[in-house]
């Protein structure tokens, strides 16, 4: 609220409220944006995880040539499944909203 507040010129605050919608909605978009980078950031570690692995099996079996992206998406995508990470990411998102 206090950025979004500062945001305006001084002699439009004074007639701003926390109802406003002009205070509310950038706040409630950056609190979005950063809800938002914290589930991309629990995502991106696991599957980051999985890369180092197999790239490092791919190394000590002396497969420099071989590509680990290639190698490391279906293990990914079975680590995504098995987690069940749709129903994660939907329930992190609908329980964000309630109270």
């Amino acid at each position: 609220f206090k950025l979004a507040w500062k945001m305006r010129k001084p002699r439009d605050r004074a007639d701003l409220t926390d109802q406003d919608w002009a205070i509310v909605t950038p706040a409630f978009v950056i609190s979005e944006l950063k809800e938002s980078f914290q589930i991309g950031f629990i995502l991106f570690v696991p599957f980051l995880v999985v890369d180092m692995v197999v790239s490092n099996i791919l190394m000590a079996l002396g497969m420099q040539m071989l590509s680990p992206t290639t190698i490391s998406l279906p293990f990914k995508v079975l680590l995504f499944v098995l987690v069940d990470g749709w129903f994660l990411i939907t329930r992190g998102l609908v329980l964000g909203y309630q109270q």
